[in-house]
């Protein structure tokens, strides 16, 4: 039987190991924390997941919130004008619901699931140090611990890297008490409101320790006005902040907010990183050789919540090229061919997203403004976060841009 290490117990990495487990694989996984640990921990994504990736936790009998969480029916598009209006407004359905399961719910729940199927759990920090010591009592050792001195093992990519430094300064917080948008008071959905200049603001159904809430998420240009959390507030004031901003820049998301409270006391979150694309296979001093999965080797800012979409994806392909290697060894060059078939779809969205980061041009601002006037056009951006590939057909492109919305 082929022993594999997994450190890292977040969507990649359970993910990965809880399939494994029903082909027989000796899989052990490390983590920092106990599930009860992680229950009374900090929030730590949106998490939202579209059709595509939760489809894989179907198929592996992984969905275990799926009868509870409310589904995303939608997602609908606002741009805020400088007097406190909505130039643009309009919202599209998707073709099949989204949701978004807290990972203090899920990873917690996972992994104790993979202890009931067989699975190690060791809970325990892992260095270098410690990874160099272990590799050569495994077949294969996967690293999907996006944060920590694990990452350093993997270099990064310039070619694929184009930022070198955060380009959003992130906040949320987890609430109950949120009012539906009155226009479509029956159809709950992700909320994308831009404020042109200074950032963005999500609001996304959830579901979290108790029931379902929604997640108020703010990314901010650095230097503007949403960059202000360095002081790390604690989470009344937190909450309070996020509000003083919504009811400044957003009235009419703020009117939404009279009667939010925050869900726990552990429900706010802040900070910010470099969107990042690094090299798969990490190098340890003793000659051994690991691989980098899911946000270690390719970690794009959450402005387009492609990132527990990404880690699930990347935990399936994985699975693919790990099951069809069969008895071979898990060489370098095999590494590096596992992540190449991920990186196939992985590198439309680091490039869609990565596009999303900056100003829109002419044929971006064309096709939002002609999505609030043709059901269609708004259908298939909004279907575009379950499928980002086919933004290369039609988004990211002036030309293919100017062809489309004449045939629409």
């Amino acid at each position: 039987m082929r022993k594999i290490l997994i450190v890292g117990a977040g969507q990649s990495g359970l993910q990965l190991a809880l399939t494994l487990r029903e082909h027989d694989y000796d899989v052990t996984v490390m983590s920092a924390r106990s599930p009860e640990e992680i229950r009374r921990g900090r929030v730590m994504s949106t998490q939202a997941m579209f059709h595509s990736a939760l489809q894989t936790e179907r198929d592996h009998g992984l969905n275990l919130w799926e009868a509870d969480t409310v589904r995303i029916e939608g997602l609908g598009l606002s741009i805020a004008g400088p007097d406190g209006s909505r130039p643009l407004d309009w919202f599209a359905p998707l073709d099949h619901y989204a949701q978004s399961v807290d990972q203090r719910v899920k990873m917690a729940g996972w992994a104790e699931l993979f202890e009931e199927r067989g699975g190690k759990l060791i809970l325990h920090g892992v260095t270098t140090a410690d990874l160099n010591g272990l590799a050569e009592l495994y077949d294969l050792v996967v690293v999907a611990a996006g944060k920590g001195e694990l990452v350093g093992l993997f270099d990064r990519d310039a070619a694929r890297s184009p930022y070198t430094s955060p380009q959003r300064a992130l906040s949320l917080a987890y609430v109950h008490g949120l009012a539906p948008r009155p226009e479509h008071p029956t159809a709950p959905g992700v909320r994308f409101n831009i404020i042109p200049g200074v950032g963005e603001l999500f609001m996304i159904p959830a579901y979290t320790l108790s029931g379902n809430c929604d997640i108020l998420f703010f990314e901010g240009i650095p230097g503007g006005p949403l960059d202000c959390w360095d002081d790390h507030p604690k989470p009344d004031e937190h909450l309070r902040r996020i509000l003083d901003l919504i009811e400044r820049f957003l009235p009419w998301e703020y009117e939404r907010c009279a009667k939010v409270e925050l869900t726990d006391a552990h429900a706010t979150l802040s900070g910010g990183y470099t969107p990042v694309v690094r090299r798969p296979v990490g190098n340890l001093p003793s000659g051994g050789a690991v691989l980098g999965m899911a946000d270690v080797v390719v970690a794009n800012d959450p402005i387009t919540g492609q990132g527990s979409n990404n880690a699930a994806k990347c935990a399936a392909s994985y699975l693919d090229s790990i099951l069809e290697h069969g008895a071979k060894p898990f060489d370098q060059a095999w590494m590096q061919a596992a992540f190449d078939r991920y990186w196939a779809s992985a590198q439309d969205v680091t490039v869609w997203t990565n596009a999303l980061l900056q100003p829109p041009p002419p044929h971006v601002q064309q096709i939002l403004g002609a999505a609030q006037a043709n059901p269609t056009v708004a259908r298939r951006f909004v279907n575009g976060f379950d499928n980002p590939s086919d933004f290369q057909d039609w988004f990211l492109d002036p030309e293919k841009a100017a062809a489309y919305l004449a045939s629409a």
